[in-house]
């Protein structure tokens, strides 16, 4: 799959501003500067469409990208550390917690892990919650220029360990030189059917 023509759709932090034209929505979610923006930013063949920050927390809002007028990816709040006050946190919290629980479009979810370092407890929550939920869940391996390509595999599989995986998908990706963006595109395609 090839993403011609994208945009931002819509930002909302209500379900009343959210898109109302039933299109298929597939989240990213991930602890906050683990690359969302920037893996967004290179499916969609855009350089700024998202905003990308060294400062964890940028996405306060629930964002819509249209995918070719096909489907919508939606970038919602990173968790874990944020600069912000806790009751902006929790706010956020709760926001995505009801995306994700209610979305009707919802059909599944692109969940982000930084593939340096093995996932947290924050990430094995959400993990855990999205599995518990049902969801479909593609994950990508961020950030794999920063280590040996002799290390990636060794790294997916402490990842799968740390999520007690036995089936699923994990592909590694980097927003230096947008290795995986391909796959994870045909990936998103064939099991999102989108």
């Amino acid at each position: 799959m090839e993403i011609k023509k994208s945009s931002l759709a819509a930002i909302g932090v209500s379900f009343k501003q959210y898109p109302t034209d039933g299109k298929k929505e597939i989240a990213f979610a991930g602890k906050s500067n683990v690359g969302k923006s920037t893996l967004i930013n290179a499916l969609m063949n855009r350089k700024n469409l998202a905003r990308t920050s060294s400062q964890p927390g940028k996405t306060r809002t629930i964002n819509f990208y249209d995918a070719d007028g096909r489907f919508y990816i939606v970038d919602v709040p990173g968790y874990g550390y944020a600069k912000a006050a806790k009751s902006d946190i929790e706010k956020w919290g709760r926001m995505t917690e009801e995306y994700l629980q209610k979305r009707k479009e919802l059909v599944g979810i692109v969940l982000l892990i930084d593939i340096r370092h093995e996932p947290g407890e924050n990430d094995k929550i959400m993990y855990n919650w999205l599995k518990h939920f049902g969801y479909k869940i593609i994950i990508v391996a961020t950030k794999s220029d920063k280590i040996n390509r002799s290390q990636i595999q060794k790294n997916i599989n402490m990842i799968k360990k740390s999520f007690k995986m036995t089936d699923g998908i994990i592909i590694p990706f980097s927003g230096l030189n947008k290795s995986g963006r391909d796959e994870i595109l045909d990936v998103i395609e064939r099991e999102f059917e989108v």
